[in-house]
């Protein structure tokens, strides 16, 4: 199976997003097509069978325009420094040199280039090169997106003002029906504004209904081409003497219509500011070191395992390795923390961090779409394309209710003119005011918005959603398995007691004498009792006559005492008792901690204690979630004695020990067969079976090796309160979701009838146009209520 995504333009509803799911899915070959109303993208997974471009043609045939991804082996790029037709014969003529290319145009009107490749010999990144070494610059097309979303809002902005410049003068002559050239210029403006600006409902409605189905657009044409039509005969004075005319109704409408989607279009943009920031993140120069020196080039065509050099206050433009430098890197945009980490030779760097201190070199190691940046892009868009389990219902209403809607304005009408008697134009203005005011936009803005603004809220954060639909799931958990190593506890020992044989032995020397020993020692106790004495202010001194044997431990020479640090087998072998800590090593022995023993000569001096300790956030963490109401459940394959310490440190409900990992997936499944929702926290390696298996499987301290992951979020952070944030996150987005809804479905239960004229002996009536105008900014409230998502981001 294979899983394809394409741009959707032409959608005025979630009734649009409805259909083109129901058509697709309907064909052999495709499993699922899934449209996100608000991101405007259709995610299909079909099998070989069905092409991108089939798809696409299915979309079209259904009146909706397709922008197609990029195939596998073609290129577009802009490119910068063509001055003639000379240059465009150089670019083509160097970039067919390469074998791998058998097509190269270049394009001098629009400075833009297109390549076929062979994608197995050639990546983008080298093609760049290619342009590059040409002497032009290549400029990424992905990033002309904004630009043209933001021609999109123009066009948006530009026909609502035409549309409104128009309808004012009818608007102030309304009074003025019996003056011939006011109704003649009221005639001309309207025409103008109906088959401009209104055209698109038009196009939209014959689309729809040409496929059997009822959309927004089919109910703005209704509305506006009844009241203009009626108007246009009432003014040729087919419908008899004195019939009123109103061109007001239908150019307001649209005029106002046309101000809810310009409205709506700012709203969404904001609604997806956090994938927009991250895609402008990525530095666009780099300064590749070269034999020659350093040379500025574009981050395009950096190849792993070229070196770059970062200067302070430049973004890092590739995922690498210092081989040179330290310095402070602001890495926030991975992991939400404020506070730069200090890197060092050795230390990996992400692409599109900021170095704040310090000239780095930095080998690249990911470069293009194999980033860290990219894979996060990537992902957040597949979260928020992704419906979430609630979606279900409003796509259930929205399927009926457009022909629901049509049917009740005809019902108005009848009961109007018929039953009550009324005249023809109060009743007709009833019907188009019920029309116009009922518009399942709301409901397909409903949960996709509100989505996108807590998956950006979470990954401002350091909380990558993977999914969707965890967001809305995870707020609904009741139990949460916790695995202990690196999860609960730190993954790494530390020292934990340092316990003198007596009263007379400086614990200071002691651990003086400890580190002193251990310090040229690659084994975890040793360096964590180096960690410890360095922690406590103190240095090792200079030992010599040193020697590690496995199994046992160190011996030295230091102030001139024969140290002995190690084991019991290697006190029994160093002829040291151990009596005078018998005791106490018992004790710490049975708290599973590791020991390390500390000898000068043949004196016992003291003890050291090590184990993996929990985590400054974990007993914080655990005490959140059950606040919650979650049940906490620590898993793990150690003993069941240091099982059972660290449970009562961090306080879970219960926990399970000895487990190796496919139990790990069998208790998952044992409190799922008991019907709780259950999730998995883990590090994403041996925990995978039990993430995978899990309602939501949230993989801690993903790192950059995020995109392995299995888990439906990911914590860049390795801390355990990010979980409980992840938890507040979702269930945050599902109340906005929920009050979405109900707002959407409120809006209408409480305007149609207003609009139908029931409140009307209260003086209670709704003009078709102002009819449009509210149901337009019922959009734009569902839109703007889950921007207010972000204000979670401070409690936080």
């Amino acid at each position: 199976m294979t899983t394809s995504t394409m741009k959707i333009t032409g959608m005025s509803c979630a009734s649009c997003a409805l259909r083109i799911e129901r058509s697709l899915t309907g064909r052999s070959g495709i499993s699922s097509a899934i449209v996100n109303f608000a991101m405007e993208e259709l995610t299909v997974t079909h099998d070989e069978t069905v092409s991108r471009h089939d798809i696409a043609e299915q979309v079209n045939s259904l009146g909706y325009d397709v922008i197609l991804p990029e195939p596998p082996g073609e290129l577009n790029f802009g490119v910068a420094g063509l001055h003639c037709a000379s240059c465009v014969n150089t670019l083509e003529t160097k970039l067919l040199e390469n074998p791998a290319i058998s097509t190269a145009v270049i394009n001098l009107a629009t400075e833009s280039g297109f390549v076929r490749f062979d994608p197995q010999r050639l990546s983008p990144a080298e093609i760049f090169a290619i342009v590059h070494s040409a002497g032009y610059t290549p400029l990424e097309s992905g990033r002309d997106s904004d630009a043209s979303a933001n021609e999109d809002l123009r066009s948006q902005r530009t026909w609502f003002i035409f549309a409104l410049a128009a309808s004012l003068p009818i608007m102030l002559t309304m009074g003025m029906h019996d003056n011939r050239a006011v109704m003649q210029l009221n005639l001309l403006l309207a025409t103008a504004v109906q088959f401009s600006a209104g055209l698109i409902f038009y196009k939209g409605a014959w689309a729809a209904i040409r496929n059997r189905s009822a959309n927004m657009d089919v109910l703005v044409a209704l509305g506006t081409s009844a009241a203009y039509f009626y108007s246009l005969l009432a003014y040729a004075g087919l419908l008899g003497p004195a019939r009123e005319v109103f061109f007001e109704t239908s150019a307001m409408l649209i005029a106002f219509i046309r101000l809810g989607k310009y409205l709506e279009a700012r709203a969404r943009g904001k609604a997806g500011e956090a994938l927009k920031k991250l895609l402008h993140l990525q530095a666009d120069k780099a300064r590749l070191v070269t034999e020659d020196g350093e040379k500025e080039v574009p981050a395009s065509i950096i190849r792993v395992g070229d070196v770059v050099l970062v200067r302070p206050g430049e973004a890092i433009p590739v995922d690498g390795e210092i081989i040179e430098g330290s310095g402070a890197v602001d890495e926030a945009m991975v992991t939400g923390e404020s506070m730069p980490v200090l890197k060092q030779v050795g230390d990996t760097v992400t692409g599109a961090t900021i170095s704040k201190g310090g000239v780095l070199r930095v080998r690249a190691t990911r470069v293009g779409e194999a980033t860290l940046l990219s894979q996060i892009v990537r992902m957040v868009r597949e979260a928020q394309g992704d419906k979430a389990p609630i979606q279900r219902f409003a796509d259930a209403i929205s399927s009926w209710f457009v022909p629901a809607v049509i049917v009740l304005a005809l019902a108005t009408f009848g009961i109007w003119f018929f039953l009550l008697q009324s005249d023809f134009l109060a009743a007709f203005k009833f019907a188009i005011a019920v029309i116009v005011i009922a518009c399942p936009c709301a409901m397909g803005l409903a949960t996709p918005t509100a989505i996108m603004v807590g998956s950006g809220v979470a990954l401002a954060r350091g909380i990558l959603v993977k999914k969707g639909s965890a967001l809305e799931i995870i707020s609904g958990l009741q139990v949460l398995l916790l695995d202990k190593t690196g999860t609960l506890t730190a993954g790494s020992p530390g020292m934990t007691d340092l316990v003198p044989v007596a009263r007379t032995v400086d614990p200071d020397r002691l651990l003086e004498c400890l580190a002193t020993a251990e310090a040229h020692s690659s084994h975890p106790l040793a360096q964590a009792a180096v960690k410890a004495a360095a922690d406590a202010g103190i240095q090792p001194g200079e030992a010599s006559d040193f020697e590690e044997r496995g199994g046992y431990g160190i011996t030295c020479t230091y102030a001139g005492l024969r140290l002995s640090v190690g084991n019991e087998r290697l006190m029994k072998e160093a002829g040291v008792s151990l009596a005078p800590l018998s005791e106490k090593a018992a004790e710490l022995a049975s708290a599973g901690k590791s020991l390390l023993f500390v000898a000068a000569d043949t004196t016992l001096v003291g003890v050291a204690a090590f184990a993996d300790t929990l985590k400054p956030s974990s007993r914080k963490a655990v005490a959140e979630l059950k606040g919650m109401g979650i049940t906490t459940i620590m898993i793990t394959g150690d003993h069941h004695d240091v099982a059972e310490v660290v449970a009562r440190q961090a306080g879970v409900d219960n926990f399970e020990a000895d487990v190796l990992p496919d139990r790990k997936q069998q208790v998952v499944r044992e409190y799922q067969q008991k019907g709780y929702i259950t999730g998995m926290v883990g590090d994403g390696i041996n925990d995978a079976p039990a993430l995978a298996s899990a309602e939501i499987g949230i993989a801690i301290g993903g790192g950059t090796d995020v995109a392995k992951e299995t888990g439906d979020i990911v914590l860049m952070r390795d801390d355990l309160l990010d979980v409980v944030r992840a938890i507040k996150i979702g269930r945050a987005t599902l109340t906005k979701v929920k009050q979405n809804l109900f707002w959407a479905l409120f809006y209408n239960i409480l305007g149609i009838p207003v609009a139908a004229g029931f409140f009307s002996h209260y003086g209670i009536t709704l003009k078709p146009e102002y009819a449009g105008l509210a149901m337009a900014f019922s959009s734009v409230s569902v839109v703007m209520n889950s921007i207010l998502l972000k204000r979670v981001a401070r409690g936080l």
